[in-house]
């Protein structure tokens, strides 16, 4: 196994044709979730990826594990009577979200308990373990939990990625920031939006975080400028230009830009390579409906190169 990833996921509902959910009179159904749409990209581009989650035993529950099996990805699943599956409603308009609507409390994952997962088994032959900010803010216990996968992750020799990505409908920056401090001394490589760096931490800069948590690599997502990302990595600051793309849904972009980051490091690229071609793969997911980057690497080596995006006859 290459990577490991372990994170909630849920049934997305959206109205078709970019409408309204209060003009929808039939919504789509599909599966998706932060730490799932790393791995599930992953798995795309080669990697042998492994999702751990706890889901309810039953149909929404084995939809979401047969998802995850459909792209490749070893599902590790804890199965339970107690709980449920999350849902959440999205309207999108290209590349706008004008909506998002969560009906996730009492999640099976959100009641997940320190000692339930065997880690050392999971972590097995592994190589990389990712996780984000929104497995802790879902529960006291899914907190404890990921502070204990990530201290595992660390003893069996794993690099750790963490990506902020904060939800402010879980929890207050207030809460972001105590919960999660504590954590960064198992991070390899912190990965978080601009915004996000700024309200969870202060931070202004990759270098700051770097510096402030002792952290060898931190990248840096950016919104509305020529640049899309910086990392600081080696004492030396990296970054990628923007990709100019037509969007349809950006919902999975940050999650694409973790994937193609870690495929690249795991793939012996050095920084420079690896935030370009994670640029790349987030800009892709762009153009994609749905939560998943369904993409190939003739694709994104394609975009990296320049080509055009129509289609060869």
């Amino acid at each position: 196994m290459d990577l490991v990833t372990f994170g909630e996921a849920m049934i997305r509902f959206s109205p078709p044709a970019s409408r309204r959910l209060e003009q929808a009179t039939n919504l789509e159904a599909s599966v998706g979730g932060s730490e799932l749409n790393v791995a599930v990209l992953a798995a795309r581009l080669g990697l042998a990826s492994r999702w751990v989650s706890r889901l309810p035993d039953n149909a929404l529950g084995r939809m979401i594990e047969g998802r995850a099996r459909e792209h490749g990805v070893d599902a590790h699943v804890d199965w339970t009577a107690d709980g449920r599956v999350g849902l959440y409603f999205v309207e999108i308009g290209g590349a706008r979200i004008s909506s998002v609507l969560y009906d996730r409390a009492g999640s099976a994952i959100s009641r997940v308990t320190p000692g339930s997962i065997d880690w050392a088994s999971v972590f097995g032959g592994a190589r990389w373990f990712h996780v984000s900010g929104i497995t802790p803010a879902l529960s006291d216990g899914a907190a404890k939990v990921t502070g204990e996968s990530l201290a595992a992750a660390k003893r069996a020799g794993l690099t750790v990625s963490y990506d902020l990505n904060y939800r402010s409908k879980l929890w207050s920056a207030k809460q972001a920031c105590a919960t999660q401090e504590p954590l960064m001394e198992h991070v390899d490589l912190l990965i978080a939006s601009e915004e996000d760096a700024r309200v969870i931490f202060g931070a202004e800069s990759a270098e700051s975080l770097a510096k402030r948590f002792e952290i060898g690599a931190v990248a840096i997502t950016l919104r509305d400028q020529t640049l899309a990302a910086v990392i600081a990595a080696e004492g030396k600051v990296y970054s990628a230009p923007r990709f100019e793309v037509e969007s349809v849904d950006p919902i999975g972009g940050g999650d694409a830009f973790c994937g193609g980051l870690i495929v690249s490091r795991l793939d012996g690229h050095g920084w420079d390579e690896a935030v370009r071609f994670a640029t790349a793969t987030a800009a892709l997911k762009h153009t994609i409906p749905g939560d998943f980057c369904l993409v190939t690497r003739d694709e994104v080596d394609q975009l990296l190169r320049g080509a055009s995006q129509r289609v060869p006859r």
